[in-house]
C-alpha cells in the first residue's frame, strides 16, 4: 500500500468488524460485551436496501440464544411476530407464518383441485404471536447498528477501504472517509460485507465454485401496491395450515422462482432467481423489462402484480452463487454470509450467518483465536455453505419435477424442525451442524439423496428416491412431515412433538415445560 506512513488518522482497535448488516453489528456488538475494543466500518449509510429479509424458527432462535448470551435484551422483541408488534412497531417487517410453494408451467393458468395439486405449504409457528418475520432491512439493520454504537462500537460509515495488509501483530487496513486518508491497525478483522467482499478483493483470495449448484443469476426489487393471490390460488372448501400469504411465498417453475415477501408498510420485496440458460431467454441484465416479461409468461401471477410499482430501482446480480476458496487467516475470518451464498431459496442465509456469528463469538471469549479454532471454523463454515448448496442445487433440478421437489423439501423442515427444537430442549449437541450435516445418521443420507436427485429420474427411480428421503427423515421427523394424510399442506402442531419425544433423547415432561417455556403450547392441538 504505497504512501502508507503519510496517512493522517491513525487508529487501533482490538477488532474491526467490516460491513454494517444485521450480521456485522450483532459481531461488534457481542465483541465490544467480551471487553474487546471494536470498531465497526461501513462503505454506505443507513437506512439502505439489503436482500435478505426472511427468517426461519433457527434463525429466530439463535438470535435469541445470541440475546440471553451477551445481554442484549433488545434483540428479544425481534425474535418472534408478537413481542415484536408490541414492543418495537415502528420497525418494519412482515408476518411470516410458514413457507408456501406453488407451482407453475410457463404460459398456462394455475392448476389447483381438492388434493392441492401444485401446492406445498408447511407451517413453522402454530400462532401468529411467536410467528418468524421478513426482515425490513432498512429498519432492522439501522436500528442494530444505533444499538451497537450505544454499547459502545466505534462507528464509521461512508468509508471506503482501500487495501489490508497482515502483518506479525493483526492487520492493518487502509482507507478514507470523507476526503480524510486514514489507517487502522486491528489485531483481528471480521469480514460481514458479504459475496465478494473487502477482505476477498483486498487479499485477492481465490474464488471456488459450487459443483452442485447450477449457474443463476437474480433480478429483485421492492415494490408498492402489490396485490393478494387471485382466487385461482384457493382450494373452495378447504382451509390451509395458515393464509398462504403470510409466509415466504415462493412461485416455482421450470429454471426458476419468484419469491414473494410482504412488510406491513405496504412494501412487497419480491424477486426471481433463475439458471442461466432462462436468465438469458429473459434478458434479466435489462431490470423492469425482464421482470414484466417473466409476469407474462406467468398469468395467474401477473394479476397480483398489475397495479404494482417499483419502490426503488432494480438490482441484477449476474452471478447469484458465490464462495471463497479461503474463509480464515492468522488474522481474520469471514462471517459465512461473506464467505459464501447459494440462493434466497428456503431462506438458508440467516441461521448460517447466525451460526457463524455464534462460534466466533465463543472463540474470542476466551482471548485471541487460535490457529486451531480458526481452522475449526472455517471447516464448519465450509462444510454447513456446501451441504446447503446440495439441497438446494438439488431442488433446482426439480423445479420440473413438483412430484420430486416437494419430498425432497422435506429433509430441510425435518433437519431444521428437528434442530429447533432440540436446542430449544437444551441439547444443542444432537443437532449436528446445520441441516445435521455432520450427523452420522443423517448427513450421509442426505447426500447420496440430493445425488441421486441431481439425474433424471425415471418414474420408478422416483419413487425409489422418495422412499430414501421418508427413510432418511423417519428418525428425525418431529413435525408429522411423514404422515401422508397432511400432504402437501403440514400445519405447526405442538402435538407432534409429544408424540415424537423418544426421538429427542426427551421425556414427555420436558417436552411440556419447553413448549410452555417459548409460548408453544398453542396451536392446532391444545397440548397443555
Amino acid at each position: 500500500m504505497p504512501g502508507l506512513r503519510r496517512r493522517v488518522s491513525q487508529h487501533h482497535f482490538q477488532v474491526v468488524v467490516v460491513g454494517s448488516g444485521f450480521a456485522g453489528s450483532l459481531m461488534a456488538m457481542i465483541c465490544q460485551r467480551l471487553g474487546r475494543s471494536t470498531a465497526l466500518i461501513e462503505r454506505g449509510r443507513h437506512p439502505r436496501f439489503a436482500i435478505g429479509e426472511s427468517s426461519t424458527p433457527l434463525a429466530n432462535l439463535l438470535l435469541e440464544e445470541i440475546s440471553e448470551e451477551y445481554q442484549l435484551p433488545f434483540l428479544q422483541p425481534l425474535c418472534k411476530w408478537g413481542p415484536w408488534q408490541r414492543e418495537l412497531p415502528r420497525i418494519a417487517c412482515g408476518l411470516k407464518r410458514g413457507f408456501t410453494f406453488y407451482h407453475h408451467e410457463l404460459d398456462r393458468s394455475f392448476a389447483t383441485d381438492a388434493s392441492h395439486r401444485g401446492q406445498l405449504l408447511v407451517g413453522a409457528s402454530p400462532t401468529e404471536q411467536v410467528a418468524d418475520t421478513h426482515w425490513y432491512r432498512p429498519d432492522f439493520d439501522q436500528f442494530l447498528v444505533t444499538q451497537a454504537q450505544e454499547l459502545g462500537v466505534t462507528y464509521w460509515d461512508e468509508t471506503q477501504l482501500t487495501g489490508a495488509r497482515e502483518e506479525p501483530s493483526g492487520m492493518r487496513l487502509a482507507g478514507t472517509r470523507h476526503g480524510q486518508s486514514l489507517e487502522v491497525q486491528a489485531d483481528f478483522v471480521i469480514d460481514a460485507s458479504g459475496p465478494r467482499g473487502f477482505l476477498h478483493r483486498a487479499l485477492g483470495l481465490p474464488e471456488q465454485p459450487f459443483d452442485a449448484f447450477p449457474g443463476a443469476q437474480a433480478l429483485f426489487a421492492h415494490f408498492q401496491n402489490v396485490g393478494e393471490l387471485p382466487p385461482e390460488f384457493s382450494t373452495p372448501q378447504a382451509s390451509p395450515p395458515y393464509p398462504p400469504e403470510q409466509a415466504a411465498v415462493h412461485h416455482l417453475f421450470p429454471g426458476g422462482w419468484i419469491w414473494v415477501l410482504k412488510f406491513n408498510n405496504a412494501i412487497t420485496s419480491a424477486g426471481v432467481a433463475a439458471t442461466d440458460s432462462l436468465a438469458q431467454d429473459l434478458s434479466l441484465e435489462t431490470g423492469e423489462a425482464a421482470w414484466k416479461r417473466l409476469l407474462d409468461r406467468l398469468p395467474p401471477l401477473r394479476k397480483s402484480f398489475a397495479s404494482a410499482r417499483p419502490a426503488g430501482p432494480f438490482v441484477h446480480l449476474p452471478r447469484l452463487a458465490f464462495r471463497s476458496g479461503a474463509i480464515t487467516g492468522s488474522s481474520w475470518a469471514l462471517l459465512p454470509s461473506a464467505a459464501g451464498f447459494v440462493d434466497p431459496l428456503l431462506s438458508t442465509g440467516f441461521p448460517l450467518t447466525l451460526l457463524g456469528v455464534i462460534r466466533l463469538g465463543r472463540q474470542l471469549r476466551h482471548g485471541p483465536v487460535s490457529p486451531h479454532g480458526l481452522a475449526e471454523y472455517s471447516d464448519e463454515t465450509a462444510l454447513e455453505l456446501e451441504t446447503a448448496s446440495r439441497l438446494v442445487g438439488s431442488l433446482y433440478r426439480c423445479m420440473d419435477r413438483f412430484d420430486l421437489f416437494k419430498p425432497l423439501s422435506l429433509l430441510y423442515f425435518a433437519a431444521s424442525s428437528y434442530s429447533e427444537t432440540v436446542r430449544r430442549l437444551g441439547k444443542p449437541e444432537l443437532a449436528d451442524g446445520f441441516l445435521l450435516c455432520r450427523r452420522p445418521g443423517f448427513g450421509p443420507k442426505f447426500q447420496q439423496i440430493c445425488e441421486l436427485a441431481n439425474r433424471s429420474a425415471s418414474a420408478e427411480e422416483a419413487v425409489r428416491l422418495v422412499r430414501m428421503i421418508r427413510d432418511a427423515i423417519e428418525p428425525f421427523d418431529v413435525a408429522g412431515l411423514n404422515d401422508p394424510s397432511r400432504d402437501p399442506w403440514y400445519p405447526a402442531d405442538p402435538a407432534d412433538l409429544l408424540r415424537h419425544a423418544g426421538k429427542l433423547a426427551a421425556s414427555e415432561t420436558e417436552i411440556r415445560a419447553m413448549l410452555r417455556r417459548c409460548g408453544l403450547d398453542q396451536g392446532p392441538s391444545n397440548t397443555r
